[in-house]
């Protein structure tokens, strides 16, 4: 299955795989610095953005592992830096641990997966979300420019919500209300969480937010299952989106992991 990606910038290769029921329109506050250092490559998911959707393609973390190391082959592209947010986290880790050869560094925002005990069902929370942008997809450039619908859409995503740019909300919204994946995602995660071993040659950075809602410290950001070279860092005053809250400090981060000067 091909997927919708985009290239730019110079140097070595760094690819950013964004979360469950978003798309590459996330990664627009770091993007451009990262573009000053790396030959960046933005991937959409299988039914996420602009990538369509196959009813026939796996979405477990291990299977789009498997999916965006064959898109970056056909794009020319062998040794890479991944960033990952959420789900997008988890199959950076997924590929780090599959082919240590070819991933040069992980920085996992938020990843998903480092939880002792799998879910078992879809969260209903997540699912009314779903529904509610799709509803609203039409309306959301408008609807967002209330302070209260942007609230309501994202006081739990982000401790700094009314930060947050019209742009980023709106790219948010269309990108959860749009995501034919989403589901198949969810479903795909299921009864699983990351086990695997990462070589420690490969320089691991797991960042949470302090406000994270979404997986939460006491359920889902356990250290045990993530590298034991891991780097851990807990950004203060921030949510399950850390490239939104803290663009800069994440920016930082992962020149710091790359091996980047800062």
């Amino acid at each position: 299955m091909k997927l919708w990606s985009q290239t730019f910038g110079e140097g070595e290769d760094l690819v950013l795989i964004h979360g469950m029921g978003s798309a590459s329109t996330a990664w627009k506050l770091i993007a451009p610095d990262l573009s000053k250092r790396f030959r960046v490559t933005l991937i959409d998911l299988p039914g996420h953005g602009q990538s369509p959707f196959d009813p026939g393609q796996h979405m477990d973390p291990p299977a789009l592992a498997i999916l965006v190391f064959k898109n970056l082959h056909n794009l020319g592209i062998h040794k890479f830096h991944l960033v990952g947010n959420s789900l997008g986290g988890w199959v950076a880790l997924e590929m780090a641990a599959a082919n240590p050869e070819e991933v040069l560094s992980v920085t996992g925002l938020a990843p998903a997966g480092l939880w002792l005990t799998p879910f078992w069902t879809r969260l209903p929370t997540a699912s009314a979300s779903k529904y509610m942008a799709s509803g609203l997809r039409q309306v959301a450039p408008n609807l967002l420019r209330f302070n209260w619908a942007k609230k309501i859409g994202f006081a739990l995503v982000s401790p700094r919500w009314q930060e947050l740019s019209h742009e980023t909300v709106v790219d948010a919204t269309l990108a959860m209300g749009s995501s034919l994946g989403y589901f198949s995602a969810w479903d795909g995660l299921l009864k699983k969480r990351f086990d695997k071993q990462i070589a420690a040659k490969i320089p691991v950075t797991i960042i949470f937010g302090d406000s994270d809602n979404t997986l939460p410290a006491r359920t889902c950001q356990e250290r045990i299952l993530a590298p034991a070279h891991s780097k851990w860092i807990i950004l203060p005053d921030s949510g399950h989106a850390p490239m939104w809250d803290h663009p800069q400090e994440v920016t930082a981060e992962i020149f710091r992991t790359t091996g980047a000067s800062v």
